[in-house]
């Protein structure tokens, strides 16, 4: 069965999915909850893994997600879709799924070779969300997405990149590789308008 390419959404689509949409992930201004402080994460990154790294699995839809070191332990994943008619893609519900991530279904599963892509909200209007603790996350941490076919895909961190919305990295996100990896976005930054100036983006290793 074909199935699309992580890039198969033009790069006019994806840029506007990352500029529009994910402007509107997190953030809860006009909701009068106590939302956590600024994410105020800032860039790092450690050198590209040598050698091939671990093998690719088969694909197989993600059904959780697991970061130790920000008390994450998310036991549903959310189908995100991109809508044909903005290019915007979808993120997890903030009435239903603020605790919860979200996978881009017209990528690969994590896992498989390629660039997997997961969103979740760091908060939204009701207050913290999944995510309320990245700050707490180091290069070097394992983020852990459990699957249908019952395995877990581990990956490493290898960089945090911190980047206002404006200048999103598209092609950094959404290229193609040739080895298994994870992206992890968030918001970051502070409030304006009701929502979060930047974008917090966890580049991930497969590791086992």
């Amino acid at each position: 069965m074909t199935r699309p390419r992580p890039l198969a959404v033009s790069l006019t689509a994806l840029t506007a999915l990352t500029a529009a949409t994910l402007l509107t992930a997190c953030g809860g201004g006009g909701g009068g909850a106590k939302l956590p402080p600024d994410p105020k994460v800032g860039s790092t990154a450690a050198p590209a893994p040598a050698g091939v790294g671990a093998p690719a699995l088969p694909r197989s839809k993600p059904t959780g997600m697991k970061i130790d070191a920000a008390g994450v332990n998310a036991k549903k994943m959310v189908d995100l879709k991109v809508d044909p008619a903005t290019g915007e893609l979808g993120v997890p519900n903030a009435d239903t799924d603020a605790d919860n991530p979200g996978w881009w279904t017209e990528g690969v599963t994590p896992g498989e070779k390629g660039a997997s892509v997961l969103v979740a909200h760091f908060d939204t209007k009701y207050g913290p969300a999944v995510m309320k603790n990245v700050k707490k996350i180091k290069l070097g941490d394992l983020i852990e997405v459990a699957r249908e076919d019952g395995k877990t895909a581990k990956f490493k961190i290898r960089e945090i990149e911190d980047v206002n919305k404006k200048d999103f990295p598209t092609d950094k996100v959404y290229g193609d590789t040739n080895r298994p990896e994870l992206r992890l976005l968030t918001c970051g930054g502070e409030l304006k308008d009701g929502h979060r100036t930047n974008n917090v983006i966890l580049y991930a290793d497969l590791v086992a």
